[in-house]
């Protein structure tokens, strides 16, 4: 028969894995991304907490008969910069110790 794991221990170990989940998610929180597109003349910072700071467009990428392509290029930088955020909470919860629980969860 095999051993029962202790259950003290397991929710010992889901506490201190919560723990590391809310440090890693106040970190990206407070981390600035920028997503960029069309070499760099359109550019959107956002936080780890999807909290859009900014956009900036360079003049030359104006141009009153084309707006549409000016359009393309701020949705191509939100979703960079998205892109990079969710790279970073990806990585922040790959660096996350199961402990026990990993083979439990797993």
């Amino acid at each position: 028969m095999p051993k029962q794991p202790d259950m003290n221990a397991l929710l010992k170990q889901a506490q201190q894995m919560q723990q590391q989940l809310i440090e890693a998610q106040a970190a990206a929180a407070g981390e600035v991304y920028e997503g960029q597109s069309g070499g760099g003349v359109v550019r959107v910072r956002v936080t780890g907490g999807m909290d859009f700071e900014s956009v900036e467009i360079d003049p030359a990428a104006v141009a009153p008969d084309d707006v549409e392509m000016l359009q393309d290029l701020v949705l191509a930088a939100v979703r960079d910069a998205v892109g990079k955020v969710e790279a970073a909470s990806e990585t922040a919860m790959g660096g996350l110790d199961l402990g026990g629980l990993g083979g439990l969860l797993g």
